[in-house]
Order: C-alpha cells, then sequence, then structure tokens
C-alpha cells in the first residue's frame, strides 16, 4: 500500500510540474533572426516592429482585430467628423493631447513631443525609407526632395553639395524657410491639440497614425532626441539631420518612449532583446514583468525550448504544423487571415559590384547587372516555379495563390485575374527567346539569398534553383543563408540579383499600399529596382490610355468612386502580369504557435508582431 501511494504521488507530481506555469515573469519569444534597426523613421521590417510596438505609443490604435476601427492612445480622442475632430472637408485632423503620460526617463509627454516626432521624420526621411506615406498622405508627393524642388525652385543635387552643405547661402535661406512655410505648418501645435493639416482628404490617414508596424505614429521625447543628437527642432541646417544611414542614428539601437515596456538590452551577439515593464505607464503596469526576444535560427532548438516550456511563444515553419500539434500544453492557431504577399523580387539593375553575379556577364559564368530587365527572363522564372507544391508540401497548405501583389478581399482583387503556371516547357520557351537565344546556350550563374532560419524562403529558392537546372544544367543557382540585418543591407545596396521578401503593406488595408510600393518605380519596392525600371514605369502605355503605369498608379489612388477604382486596379493588375514585375508565391495564412498557458492573445491581419501588454501567464 505504501508503494502504491508514493507511485501516486510522484504520478501526480509529474502532472502537476509538467502543467505548472514556468516563469510566470516572464515571456520568452523565440522567432528567427533580430531586429534591423530600433529607429522608427528607419524601420522596414517586423522584427524591428516588433520592439517599437511594445516601447512606443501611437496617438490612437486599432480597435482588437479590426482594421477599420480605432481607440485612443496618446489622443484622448479618435478624430471624426461627428465629434468635430476632423474639419476643412477631411483635410484637417486635430488630436488632443492625453495628460500625465510620462516618457520611460520621466519627462512628461507634451504635444510638442508629438509635433517634433513628426517633424523629424519627414524631414529625416532616409532613403528607402518608410515615411513615403506620410509624405504622401499630408503632401501629395512621396519625399521630401519633391516638395525641396518645388520650393526652392531647383534640383536636390543643385541646392546641396556631397556633403549636404547648401551650395549658396540664398539656398541655405530658403531651406530654413521651407520648413517655416511648409514643414512647420503642417503639425502644429495649439494649446493641448496637435493639427495635422493636408493637402487634400486621404481616407487611409487614420490607419497610418494607427499603424501595427510604428514607423508613422511612434512618439519620442524631444528633448531626449535633442541630447542624444537627433533634430535639434531649428529650422536652420535641418537638412544636417537628413537621410542618415540607419547605422548613423542614435536611435538605432536606443529607444525612449512611452509604450508598456522598456528596452534594457540588445544583444547583437545572441540576436536578443529584452523589455523591462514600465511601472509608470499610464494604463497601468503590464501583467507581465519581463520579456526576451531572441532570433533562434535552428527549428530544432526552437522546438525543444516549446516543448519544455523554457519558451512562450515559438516562430514555427508551416512544414512542422504536424509536430507541434501532437505536443501537449500548446495553443496552435492556423489558417489565421493576414494582409500579407510572399513574392519573389528582381532588381532590374543590380550593383556592378554584387558578389552574386559571378563575372557580371553572360558568359556561363555570371549575368549581366541588367539581367531581369529582360522581360523573357522574368517570364522564364515566373514558370519555372512550383506555387501549389510550395503551399501543398512546404506551408501545410496555409496559403493560397493571388494574381498579383493585392491580397484577397482588397478592393480590385479579381478571381477571374490569371496566374502564372508551373510548366517548364512554358518556361524554356521564354528563356530560348532571351538575349536572341544566347542564354539559353550560354547558361547563366548567379545566387539568390534567404535570411537563415526563414526555411519557407530556403526551400522557394532551392525549388527555383532545382527546376531551372532540370531544365537547363547550365542554368546555375547557389542558394545562400545570411543575417537578417545582412540581407537588408544588401538588398538596400541592389546587390541583390532576384531575392524573396513578405509584405504586409504597413498595416494599412487599403490597395494603394501594395499596389504603389511594389509597382510604381518610386515606391518602396519598386525603388529598387533601378533607373531602368523607372524608365519602363514612366512609358506611356496604350493600355492605360496613354498613361504611364507610374500615373496609372498615381491617379487610382486620388479616385473617389470605388467603382472606377476597383477596374483602375484590374487593369494595373493585368498590365504587371504581363511583364511579370514580380512573382507572388502566395498569401500566407498565419500560424500562431505558443504555450496554452500564456493568455490574451489579439489577432489582427495587419499586425507585425506580438503585443505583449495584453498578455497574462495561467493555467
Amino acid at each position: 500500500m505504501k508503494k502504491v501511494f508514493i507511485v501516486l504521488m510522484v504520478t501526480l507530481m509529474g502532472i502537476f510540474a509538467f502543467t505548472q506555469v514556468k516563469n510566470p515573469d516572464l515571456i520568452f519569444d523565440a522567432t528567427i533572426g533580430e531586429p534591423d534597426t530600433l529607429d522608427p523613421h528607419h524601420l522596414q521590417d517586423s522584427a524591428s516592429s516588433e520592439v517599437i510596438i511594445n516601447v512606443y505609443d501611437f496617438l490612437i490604435a486599432y480597435d482588437g482585430e479590426s482594421l477599420s476601427k480605432f481607440v485612443p492612445m496618446l489622443s484622448t480622442v479618435v478624430p471624426s467628423v461627428e465629434n468635430g475632430y476632423l474639419r476643412d472637408g477631411g483635410t484637417t485632423y486635430v488630436f488632443p493631447i492625453r495628460e500625465g503620460v510620462k516618457f520611460h526617463n520621466g519627462n512628461d509627454l507634451t504635444p510638442e513631443d508629438v509635433e517634433y516626432s513628426f517633424e523629424r521624420g519627414l524631414l529625416y526621411d532616409p532613403p528607402g525609407g518608410p515615411m513615403w506615406r506620410l509624405f504622401e498622405a499630408m503632401f501629395g508627393v512621396t519625399s521630401i526632395r519633391t516638395l525641396v524642388e518645388e520650393y526652392v525652385g531647383a534640383s536636390w543635387d543643385t541646392i546641396f553639395d556631397d556633403d549636404m552643405n547648401p551650395t549658396t547661402p540664398e539656398y541655405e535661406e530658403a531651406l530654413a524657410n521651407f520648413y517655416y512655410d511648409v514643414i512647420d505648418p503642417a503639425v502644429e501645435v495649439h494649446g493641448n491639440e496637435v493639427h495635422f493639416h493636408l493637402v487634400r482628404p486621404w481616407a487611409p490617414f487614420l490607419n497610418l497614425i494607427a499603424s501595427s508596424w510604428g514607423y508613422n505614429g511612434a512618439i519620442l521625447d524631444k528633448e531626449y532626441s535633442i541630447e542624444l543628437g537627433i533634430w535639434d527642432g531649428n529650422a536652420e541646417g535641418w537638412w544636417k539631420y537628413h537621410g542618415w544611414r540607419k547605422e548613423q542614428s542614435p536611435y538605432a539601437d536606443h529607444t525612449m518612449g512611452t509604450g508598456p515596456y522598456k528596452l534594457v538590452e540588445w544583444d547583437h551577439a545572441q540576436q536578443r532583446v529584452t523589455l523591462e515593464r514600465n511601472d509608470d505607464y499610464w494604463r497601468g503596469p503590464a501583467p507581465i514583468r519581463r520579456v526576451v526576444i531572441q532570433g533562434i535560427d535552428e527549428w530544432s532548438t526552437r522546438r525543444a525550448m516549446l516543448e519544455a516550456g523554457d519558451a512562450d511563444i515559438v516562430d514555427v515553419p508551416a512544414q512542422y504544423l504536424d509536430v507541434v500539434k501532437q505536443m501537449e500544453g500548446i495553443t496552435v492557431l492556423e489558417g489565421l487571415p493576414i494582409n500579407q504577399i510572399d513574392y519573389l523580387d528582381f532588381t532590374w539593375q543590380v550593383n556592378p559590384e554584387s558578389p552574386y553575379i559571378g563575372s557580371g556577364q553572360l558568359d556561363g559564368n555570371g549575368i549581366p547587372p541588367d539581367f531581369f530587365a529582360d522581360r523573357d527572363v522574368r517570364l522564364g522564372f515566373a514558370h519555372a516555379f512550383d506555387y501549389e507544391g510550395m503551399i501543398n508540401e512546404v506551408l501545410n497548405g496555409l496559403g493560397q495563390r493571388v494574381p498579383t501583389a493585392l491580397p484577397r478581399g482588397f478592393l480590385g482583387f479579381d478571381e477571374t485575374l490569371p496566374l502564372y503556371e508551373f510548366d517548364l516547357q512554358k518556361a524554356e520557351d521564354y528563356f530560348k527567346r532571351a538575349y536572341n537565344g544566347r542564354l539559353w546556350q550560354t547558361g547563366f550563374k548567379m545566387s539568390i539569398l534567404y535570411n537563415i532560419g526563414n526555411d519557407v524562403r530556403r526551400v522557394a529558392g532551392e525549388i527555383l534553383r532545382d527546376n531551372l537546372a532540370k531544365m537547363n544544367p547550365r542554368f546555375q543557382v547557389e542558394v545562400r543563408g545570411v543575417q537578417w540585418p545582412t540581407y537588408l543591407d544588401e538588398r538596400e545596396n541592389r546587390m541583390l540579383p532576384a531575392y524573396s521578401l513578405g509584405w504586409l503593406g504597413g498595416g494599412v488595408p487599403d490597395p494603394h499600399y501594395f499596389i504603389s510600393p511594389f509597382y510604381h518605380s518610386e515606391g518602396n519596392l519598386g525603388g529598387m529596382r533601378g533607373d531602368n525600371y523607372a524608365e519602363f514605369a514612366s512609358l506611356p502605355r496604350p493600355e492605360f490610355g496613354g498613361r504611364s503605369l507610374n500615373k496609372m498608379i498615381e491617379d487610382a489612388s486620388l479616385e473617389s468612386d470605388p467603382v472606377k477604382r476597383e477596374q483602375m486596379y484590374i487593369d494595373i493588375q493585368e498590365f504587371v502580369y504581363e511583364y511579370a514585375i514580380i512573382l507572388p508565391f502566395h498569401q500566407p495564412q498565419e500560424l500562431k504557435v505558443y504555450r496554452s498557458w500564456l493568455k490574451g492573445y489579439i489577432h489582427n491581419p495587419s499586425m507585425s508582431g506580438d503585443y505583449y501588454y495584453n498578455y497574462t501567464k495561467a493555467e
């Protein structure tokens, strides 16, 4: 009897130990890679955004899972015509600023901090950065360069020398006046309110401010930022703080927000970010004191941590869905809707110094820098990829095909638009046309990169590699992994001939934030393709009644009739499909895996990471 009792007690203790919450005051998020930057006005990736949204607050935020409803944050109201805070025919947004809010250093939040944050982003406007959305919404252009050139009446290169110094005293005076006449009046403080003045109504403006990514809405501490060396707040010399490389910014690995968590450490060697609860948070302290976000690239390690309870949230490649579904104490949410497109993009004008184009010539040992400016080459690649196999075998069915870079459910999405077929004979036909037949005879050699830990992108590259080699052994593709920040740097410097990414539209559920970045030559993604793509996108086209692709995209964004606007987006998609501007792999469905003791997860289709303030840990 005593032996049976002991066995029973050991069994019960084992069950209790298994079900007991591990590390109740810590969230460990095991992901892949690490952030690229912590400067909100530089960030372009979800790993960076996940930190930003937890250490900074915004004026307003999305209401839970909704993409059309908002809740007040640092603003005490959500502007609307009904409450009188959206005025002047939709061109003035008024945000009363909440009192009693403190930054992590103890400084009080003021309306001047809000004004400073937005003005710094506009003046900073780094090349290839995220600020084009705010410029477009407020000024109808996509960069400060355009505004400056229009105001001063000269080209940017005429106004500034190579060191960003004005070339004449007259230009220097004009640049200071530009701030007074253009930037400062656009964001104004009136008492305890901040007023935003737009040049014309822009329907998604609140979505931009509430974006779950944080680049247009994160509020900085003005006083602290000036001490740190971020724009001194003056009109004179603002250009000295413009367009820095991300590593030049003191906020690259540093933060100072009002959010529920403070940044404690970013250990690059371990790819680990540590956050600590802000006990003075204006909404009350977060339930869980500490958060560790660590890039752990090996799936086997993440799996072991999940099973042992050492990790609460784990990035799980879709091909391992069946593995995690067999685990005890794990919540698996599969098939969640997400406004994302996974795709392969082509650089039409690769940097000649790129180490990924071999000899840099069409000689069988490389590719020329303008290799992907050839339509037949792009179409050959388009028909060499097994899209359905990718979805079924790699994503475990958690994805849907899309014709272009527009997600399902968005205005302009059309099920009847064609999809690229996986057809090696068609691919061969296109490749034989390229370079007047020389490509097929000579072959090529190049590299396709992926970020280490992202098995989906690795496999996508391997599918292309294998199918191309099967078609023609002289087609040689190396699939190479690099760390996430390196991947982004190489892309920004046009070193990558072809690369795969995912695009969430910056958290804004409007077709413009997919169509324009992908296909406009000044878009965030289109601008990376080079000058020959800019020339292509600027040519008058009979398909658009003589308008260029760029002009068609611009006109569609301003069309107020939804029926006409929808047709314009369909026309644009038909055109970009014919020219294979990108290869849309699929629209993924999200897979969320975490320990069941973690409570409070809210899924938003445009969310770029976990908002840890919502979480508690309990059985």
